[in-house]
């Protein structure tokens, strides 16, 4: 008997502890889903992704479907879809013109519209592949990666394209620096970083990152000197010193990156992958660094956007199956 109660009261202790473990990890969770808009008919692959702050509308491009998707995050719903586009897979949202730049892969065209009315304003044609899209809020320009190597400059307030810079084939994810002159870039097919100098308007530096391959994504961490590169073969997040170029750290992920993105608020990376996983990567210091969290999002989900005003993390699901296609929004905890 005495060792019957002895057995019972072992197992209730050890069920206390690991309800309260439970407790601590779902309290100490970085993300918890806050929200879930429903995007009915739309099929394929979902690409990137724009934020209107002052309306608080997504613009999500998906690129399968052929259209942008207009959501309303007040209302929990979508508002509008912009047909008739070629397969989009960069948008730019610029709040002081009220305006969407759009970069399609079909012919490179990169359409413009009035995001009120969203009637076309304008157009620019890079001939092929235009990609991702980046806004300078300081100098008012923006910049679209196109092509078989380059990266267009164009005024976001009249549309008129102003320069292009070369690179040696295609470019993925870009950064531009906000207290320096340079853009770095993932030039996938070329197997190394670019580093721009926006002054010169050329390549000053080609980085490479330790037999990691596949490079897409990418984000900046300006205070510490540090840039994050997502990478498939295999599926890496290597960091590089900005001051060196260097490979300080490299650390496992996920399979098939396509989206990162640094809050330097709670030193963590978000990594958006498309095997269906979110990883929550913690930054020590700025050379240590570890995998705190996966979360589970669908097959296929690995774009997405990072709103630090907002406190939340987007991604977007694709419909596979049983999986419907929808956007889920992430409170960051």
């Amino acid at each position: 008997m005495k060792l019957t109660l002895s057995l019972k009261a072992a197992c209730g202790v050890a069920l206390l502890c690991c309800y309260a473990t439970a407790t601590s990890n779902a309290q100490s969770a970085p993300l918890k889903l806050k929200q879930t808009i429903p995007l009915p008919d739309v099929e394929g692959r979902i690409d990137h992704f724009a934020f209107d702050p002052a309306g608080e509308r997504l613009f999500v491009c998906a690129l399968g479907n052929n259209t942008v998707e207009v959501l309303d995050l007040r209302k929990g719903e979508r508002v509008h879809s912009i047909s008739g586009l070629g397969a989009p897979q960069g948008v730019g949202y610029i709040p002081e013109a009220n305006r969407l730049f759009v970069a399609n892969d079909k012919d490179g065209i990169c359409k413009i519209y009035d995001a009120k009315s969203f009637q076309t304003v304008g157009e620019l044609n890079f001939g092929d592949d235009a990609d991702n899209v980046r806004y300078d809020e300081t100098t008012k320009k923006i910049y679209v990666g196109f092509g078989s190597g380059g990266i267009a400059i164009a005024n976001a307030l009249d549309g008129k394209q102003v320069g292009s810079i070369k690179l040696s084939a295609h470019p993925e994810a870009f950064q531009l620096e906000k207290n320096g002159t340079r853009i770095f870039v993932n030039v996938p097919n070329s197997r190394h970083v670019a580093v721009i100098d926006r002054d010169k308007g050329e390549v000053i530096a080609r980085w490479q990152t330790d037999l990691a391959f596949g490079n897409f994504p990418m984000a900046i961490d300006e205070a510490n000197h540090r840039l994050f590169v997502g990478c498939r073969l295999p599926s890496k997040l290597v960091v590089l010193n900005t001051d060196s170029g260097n490979v300080v750290a490299k650390i496992s992920i996920s399979g098939d990156s396509d989206e990162i993105f640094y809050d330097s608020k709670h030193h963590r990376i978000y990594t958006i992958c498309g095997a269906g996983k979110i990883d929550v990567v913690d930054q020590t210091d700025p050379n240590t660094y570890v995998i705190s969290t996966r979360i589970d999002t669908g097959d296929g989900a690995r774009t997405g956007l990072f709103v630090p005003e907002r406190k939340a993390l987007f991604v977007g699901i694709p419909h596979r199956e049983a999986q419907h296609a929808e956007i889920r929004e992430y409170e960051i905890e």
